[in-house]
């Protein structure tokens, strides 16, 4: 009768110890970009030296600017929501539908009587030049 394998501690520490010596992947595989310019990067998972999970990060097109936008699509790969990266098609007829309802949008305000069209696209919450977003802060400074 055979018996089964025991765990040897210092077994483990040891191979622990030795796989922490490989190299690891620290540049990402470029998984796309959106219409922004962002690019998308991902390090796969790799069991064999602990790493169960997948990294995902973005590098926007312009580093210094904070107020970036971001596709629905590719903001749920980057948060694990979806296991495929979005493809191009995919994208643009999302982009397709957005830009036909932001025109919709447009032509019933018209017809509303609403002053001013939205300033800015793809935002939380609408800018328009009659209301202030900070107290006696005007949009000519953005």
């Amino acid at each position: 009768m055979s018996q089964p394998p025991t765990r040897n501690l210092l077994a483990n520490i040891f191979r622990n110890f030795i796989n922490s010596l490989k190299p690891r992947q620290i540049r990402g595989n470029l998984k796309g970009s959106d219409y922004f310019g962002n690019k998308y990067y991902e390090i796969p998972p790799n069991p064999s030296i602990g790493k169960r999970k997948a990294s995902r990060w973005f590098v926007p097109q312009n580093k210094e600017n904070f107020d970036q936008e971001m596709t629905a699509e590719w903001e749920a790969w980057l948060r694990f929501r979806r296991s495929e990266p979005p493809t191009e098609e995919e994208l643009l007829r999302n982009l397709a539908i957005m830009e036909l309802k932001k025109k919709n949008a447009i032509e019933i305000e018209k017809k509303a009587g609403k002053p001013t069209p939205l300033l800015k696209g793809m935002e939380t919450f609408p800018k328009r030049e009659e209301y202030e977003m900070l107290p006696g802060k005007t949009h000519k400074g953005d």
